[in-house]
């Protein structure tokens, strides 16, 4: 996040000493990245964050993988896959290689008694249905319909829902996730051809400072499986905060859509990158202007990107059998292009309000065993005439 925030009471200087008004000193966390070299933030604690009690367990929660090398192209019914109470045996990956696992979660109860860590990735939370606030010892975030949440690996939160109807599509990430360089000046503003800015954040707020001792279980995810430590203090204790790496919201709603005479290329929909792959938002747009273009994508060679594409609403002009929570994916090596009639039927068009996410990997995708389940196993038949 290349925007400096702060929250809270902070010492006039860093490194220097912060006395807590109730005796003995507030305790300095660098929650940073790529070694020093990455974004950052310095928190304060009231108790030291590092007073590990007892360490259980681990539980192996790698995807079990069906598919190794995929070279068809697939619609998985994404709302097939059953609501669970937990929101961590909730989430489902479906997709998965070395820099990122996709999937889909419909947890209907708030995270209890325990916190989460991602140790690994850099997590992006796509909130299809319900509400909610995202609660982490940097503040608050109040989500709804359309909003992504980006979270920085390494972020102890919870999550509480207003609704019991949820569902989240989701992608961790072992890269850290940026805003697009092409959008960005020198030093990390957004720039004026840019299809969002800054006022369009939702930036932590609210902090909650928690003065408790006693059991705290914090659940961590690190290389596949999940990790179960207790902790003498509440993780949420902290007093204030200051600088770059924290989480963030932004609605797919404030997107504003580039668009041409002619048809414009997936990229212009890019919201979020990473070295290795990119998310992308399709939002309500006028159709190109030229007076004998065509709306409709032309056929194009997926040859270094698998592309996987997540329904969200609205009416998807180059698909047909298509609806909310489905999820096509079409492999690298192989061309696609819209269903046939709809290539015609968009000339003359003037407008879409179709809405979706659409995340393009540079390395293959393998397919779990989660993701065969609500495979509709015929959708790479659909460009055929008939």
């Amino acid at each position: 996040m290349p925007i400096y925030h702060k929250q809270g009471s902070i010492p006039q200087k860093r490194h220097t000493i912060f006395d807590n008004p109730k005796g003995g000193l507030y305790y300095e966390q660098l929650f940073g990245t790529i070694g020093f070299d990455g974004m950052s933030s310095l928190l304060y604690h009231i108790h030291r964050p590092t007073q590990v009690k007892e360490i259980h367990k681990p539980i192996d929660v790698a995807p079990r993988i069906a598919v190794e090398k995929n070279m068809t192209a697939r619609k998985l019914i994404g709302f097939d896959v059953k609501p669970e109470s937990d929101f961590l045996a909730s989430r489902t990956a479906l997709m998965v290689n070395n820099d990122v696992h996709i999937g889909v979660a419909a947890p209907t109860s708030s995270m209890q008694n325990y916190f989460y860590k991602n140790a690994d990735a850099d997590e992006m939370l796509f909130i299809h249905k319900g509400t909610g606030t995202l609660k982490s010892l940097m503040g608050e975030i109040k989500f709804e319909y359309g909003d992504y949440l980006i979270i920085p690996r390494g972020m102890i939160y919870q999550i509480e829902f207003d609704t019991s109807e949820n569902r989240i599509l989701y992608a961790e990430s072992f890269h850290p996730i940026y805003t697009p360089k092409r959008y960005r000046n020198w030093f990390g503003q957004l720039l004026e051809h840019s299809p969002y800015c800054e006022r369009d954040y939702i930036l932590p707020e609210n902090l909650q400072t928690h003065d408790e001792q006693g059991e705290f279980v914090i659940k961590i995810k690190k290389q596949g499986m999940l990790h179960s430590l207790v902790y003498a203090s509440h993780p949420f204790d902290v007093v204030g905060w200051d600088g770059y790496n924290y989480p963030y919201g932004f609605s797919i709603h404030n997107f504003e859509p580039i668009t041409g005479r002619v048809h414009q290329p997936p990229p212009v929909h890019q919201t979020f990158e990473t070295s290795a792959f990119v998310i992308c938002s399709f939002c309500p747009r006028l159709y190109d202007y030229h007076p004998r273009s065509i709306p409709a994508p032309y056929n194009h060679s997926n040859i270094d990107s698998d592309e996987m594409l997540y329904y969200v609403d609205g009416d998807f002009m180059s698909r047909t059998n298509i609806g909310p929570g489905h999820i096509s994916l079409h492999p690298g090596g192989i061309p696609h292009g819209p269903h046939p009639g709809t290539y015609e039927a968009s000339i003359g068009q003037k407008e879409t309000e179709e809405l979706a996410v659409m995340i393009d990997t540079f390395k293959p995708l393998k397919l779990t065993e989660a993701a065969l389940n609500i495979d509709d196993g015929k959708y790479y038949k659909s460009w055929l005439e008939h």
